[in-house]
């Protein structure tokens, strides 16, 4: 017979303390797995933009007399944020849905 009211927090069991607690395990590695990737994107990306920007800004009159040293950190920097939040969001959601897919046995992955 299944419970049509949803339990109170008085009502928890041992079991769904455990099961809470593997629940947050998981969150916590795929947060970490996010941070970590996110951490490497950021640092190929800012890596990727500052040598095209500082040589371009050397060698080109256009850029040489635009792009002074704050909007020249101003880019990398916002290139790096950019990777850092679009691959550490992938790689969390992908995490997700694949411990979700483990965990579920009726879906087939």
């Amino acid at each position: 017979m299944a419970k049509n009211v949803a339990e109170s927090p008085l009502e928890i069991t041992s079991s769904s303390l455990g099961s809470l607690d593997q629940k947050l395990a998981m969150a916590k590695r795929c947060s970490h797995e996010g941070v970590v990737a996110g951490a490497k994107a950021a640092i190929v990306a800012g890596i990727a933009t500052a040598i095209p920007t500082l040589a371009s800004a050397r060698m080109l009159p256009w850029a040489r007399a635009n792009l002074n040293h704050t909007a020249q950190a101003l880019i990398i920097s916002t290139v790096a944020g950019a990777a850092y939040f679009i691959v550490a969001d992938k790689t969390v959601l992908a995490t997700a849905r694949r411990n979700s897919f483990k965990q579920n046995p009726n879906i087939e992955a």
